[in-house]
């Protein structure tokens, strides 16, 4: 550890940067978060963050320069004395870029620091029958096309965030084990990094589900929830767990995934290659078999599908009173509210927010999750824990993935201000 960037113990055990450089960096993070949060006044933000007045004017001096707040107003008025100016936070030029490779799909979310959407987009792709090599290099495609987007948007992107339906080593970017893609041990941020090559945008990887969770619980239908849940609706599922607002990763960072508790030891053969997984049961690809047998997955040969294209042509099936797919509507959501009942017993959630295509055929499949999840959760009522639908749709993954990059940058916002110049008057 260098001189500069030693530490003290708080009496609590929280470590309390000492030199200068350690403490500018604490201290804009505590700047940006609370504006992120809150349009605020310099009075407020020092109140709220303990910091000294001066300190935050001489703070607030420099992120007005580097165009990462900006002020929005006047806050108070009518009160006695100079009213307090309000400010916000910008970043209008620093871009984030969420990504999303799933199995027959990848989807993109690129916004600036202030979360503003820049470009979304989604194209279908075969993934699982790609293979690696081919998949990144199409996920470099179409990191190009979207940076370039941004770019005539206004903003540069400072970090690339990549969400992926797998077992993920966050800190080295390692895709460990991805059941549906059939990957193991790839070192997905390295090579995208290579593939996109001079533009040095750093890259991170996560699991769908823990950043979809982040997503919904930032801006979903149950923002702020402080105990929630929630589940892809893909050909795999997983599942992303707020616990006291923090999302729970365990010890090794591969907690969430529900889609492969057993819920049938006789059922069929799941991608993870045991037997019986709840995915097996509720994913896309279960669905599919039953209710559009000449479409699915196991079927060679057919052109790659859209999953909200799918899942759409069911919901008109559905609205039409097809009989064979309101059959098998009502059996995955009798198994989807079986395994709700498991996370329920264990975590005691809120809500479960359900998304991809569990959310797009969420007025057929939910009553039947909810009334197996209320028969057998062991609490009965006392849970009340409701399914609920996301109105984030297939791009909650991307989205959380552009906000895990400006969650980063907010951490540590010396890694962007020290490299943009100040304007020139």
């Amino acid at each position: 550890m260098t001189q500069e960037e030693h530490f003290t113990r708080a009496a609590g055990g929280t470590a309390l940067p000492t030199s200068p450089a350690a403490l500018r960096r604490a201290n804009l993070s505590l700047v940006l978060r609370r504006l992120r949060d809150n349009v605020s006044s310099r009075a407020d933000i020092a109140e709220a963050t303990g910091l000294h007045r001066a300190t935050v004017s001489n703070l607030m001096a420099e992120l007005l320069d580097r165009r990462l707040v900006r002020e929005v107003g006047i806050e108070h008025a009518g009160a006695v004395g100079r009213p307090p100016r309000a400010v916000a936070l910008h970043g209008a030029h620093v871009g984030a870029l969420g990504m999303e490779i799933n199995v027959d799909y990848i989807s993109v979310h690129g916004s600036d620091l202030s979360g503003r959407a820049l470009v979304e987009r989604r194209v279908g792709f075969d993934t699982m029958g790609s293979g690696p090599d081919r998949s990144l290099r199409r996920l470099g495609m179409v990191a190009r096309e979207a940076i370039e987007a941004m770019k005539r948007a206004g903003a540069v992107p400072a970090g690339i965030g990549v969400a992926v339906p797998a077992l993920v080593d966050v800190a080295r970017g390692v895709v460990t084990f991805a059941p549906n893609l059939h990957w193991r041990d790839l070192p997905l941020a390295a090579r995208l990094s290579d593939t996109l090559g001079p533009l040095g945008i750093p890259v991170m990887v996560d699991n769908d589900a823990n950043l979809a969770a982040l997503a919904e619980h930032t801006s979903g239908v149950a923002a702020g929830t402080p105990h929630l849940v929630y589940l892809t609706g893909e050909v795999g599922v997983g599942g992303g767990l707020i616990v006291d607002g923090r999302l729970l990763r365990g010890a090794d960072g591969f907690s969430g995934e529900v889609g492969h508790l057993p819920v049938d030891p006789a059922g069929a053969r799941c991608g993870c290659g045991r037997h019986g997984c709840w995915e097996t049961k509720v994913g896309l690809a279960a669905l599919v078999r039953m209710a559009m047998p000449e479409q699915a997955y196991e079927l060679a040969g057919l052109p790659v599908s859209d999953p909200e294209e799918r899942a759409t042509e069911i919901a008109r099936g559905l609205a039409a009173g097809d009989h064979r797919m309101l059959e098998a509507v009502a059996e995955v959501g009798r198994w989807l509210g079986l395994g709700g009942s498991i996370v329920v017993n264990l975590f005691n959630p809120r809500v479960i927010v359900v998304g991809g295509y569990f959310a797009t055929l969420a007025e057929w499949l939910l009553p039947h999750a909810q009334a197996e999840l209320e028969r057998l959760v062991v609490a009965g009522p006392a849970a009340q824990c409701r399914f609920t639908a996301s109105n984030l749709g297939f791009g909650a993954a991307s989205r959380g993935a552009a906000s895990m990059v400006i969650n980063q940058l907010i951490d540590d916002p010396t890694t962007i201000m020290d490299l943009l110049p100040l304007p020139t008057s």
